[in-house]
């Protein structure tokens, strides 16, 4: 007990204007509003002990867990919650001594994937991912995950990954989980890693609907293209870090004197999350590719209506030429007609006897003058 009792000291320095915790949990006043259990009730998901991989309790709150894992001193505890108040978080920090920037960093949550050491403590940050097959979309969540030398704290935000399973097939396997907080840390990253497949088989399936639709000439394909696109940047930043994340535990197997079956585990989880890194860097290059040629298919498509619309254009200005040409011929008899038609009683061509030859002979040398112009411009 003494050896846990000192670990808050650290926390009790950073942090000077929280008092300290008592070593018994006092008994709350009937009339108080804030009890204990208030809190925890809504982001509490489970809180286990276990002894040589063996489950041995389930408390029902923060503080009998606390208590209950200072009577075993070889025990460990599994802390699971979701959406954590400010109030849980800083009592985690000062029973195990954790470091204010990684409660900082729990709380406020949006996190990068990041891999950090605090003393004995690992804190490990990780984004996971699960793919809505209604929306065709990618769901990310986040993971703060706690790694001490008897404790493990799971901080989720975001609907993924579903721990529950994690701890069903660590408890399962009493030989891996006795091996202690690494083993469950090295459980959650598969848990992580693996939650990655379907969200990369769905990306595969939406990029082949894309491209099918980009060669249907769909309007709304430039719209999905993009929103994938986005998604696949978030992708990228969830599993980009991840392998060197690994990579750097990997390279501190020898100085914590990881176990070995750890080892082989940890070096499928990098194999795993290397396969997937890739996979989505191929996605984004693929949807750029995709945009290029939809791009390109766009303009191709906007170039043919265009040229569509000018040859409609020189039709249409071809057959205003045709009737402005015989217009201009029909007007030019009208016009003559219209002149001698008028009755005027002076005028000198009405009573001449080469009158109507005349005006006959003027319509045909002026209509026949206009059809030669009009045919050697070709508008007839």
């Amino acid at each position: 007990m003494a050896a846990k009792n000192s670990r808050k000291s650290v926390w009790r320095r950073a942090l000077n204007h929280q008092p300290p915790a008592p070593e018994t949990e006092p008994e709350p006043a009937p009339s108080s509003p804030a009890s204990a259990d208030t809190p925890e009730q809504g982001s509490v998901v489970q809180a286990v002990l276990y002894q040589d991989g063996i489950r041995v309790s389930s408390p029902a709150t923060l503080a009998e867990t606390y208590h209950e894992l200072r009577e075993k001193p070889a025990g460990m505890a599994w802390i699971g919650l979701a959406r954590p108040t400010e109030s849980e978080l800083l009592s985690l920090a000062a029973e195990f001594d954790l470091h204010p920037l990684s409660v900082e960093d729990a709380m406020e949550a949006h996190q990068r994937p990041k891999l950090e050491r605090y003393g004995e403590t690992l804190f490990v940050v990780l984004r996971a991912a699960r793919y809505l097959d209604a929306p065709e979309e990618v769901d990310f969540g986040e993971l703060h995950v706690f790694v001490g030398p008897d404790f493990v704290i799971t901080v989720r935000h975001g609907a993924a990954p579903d721990l529950s399973a994690v701890r069903q097939r660590m408890e399962e396997s009493p030989d891996l989980l006795k091996l202690g907080p690494e083993a469950v840390l090295y459980a959650i990253l598969d848990a992580v890693v693996d939650g990655y497949v379907p969200v990369v088989s769905g990306v595969q399936n939406d990029i082949d609907e894309i491209e099918t639709e980009v060669f249907s000439g769909d309007p709304e394909v430039s719209r999905r293209i993009y929103e994938l696109s986005r998604e696949m940047v978030e992708f990228q930043r969830a599993t980009r870090p991840l392998v060197g994340m690994l990579h750097g535990l990997m390279a501190g197997f020898a100085k914590y004197g990881t176990d070995e079956e750890l080892q082989r585990y940890l070096r499928d989880v990098a194999d795993h999350v290397t396969h997937t890194s890739e996979r989505v860097d191929g996605f984004r290059q693929a949807l750029t590719e995709i945009l290029t040629v939809n791009t390109t298919l766009v303009t191709q498509q906007q170039n043919a209506e265009m040229r569509a619309l000018a040859e409609a254009g020189f039709e249409q200005n071809e057959e205003i030429k045709k009737i402005s040409s015989w217009a201009a011929i029909l007007f030019a008899p009208t016009l003559v007609g219209t002149i001698y038609g008028m009755n005027f009683d002076r005028m000198p061509e009405l009573h001449w006897v080469l009158g109507y030859p005349f005006a006959i002979t003027l319509m045909a040398i002026v209509c026949t003058s206009l059809y030669a112009i009009f045919k050697r411009k070709d508008w007839l």
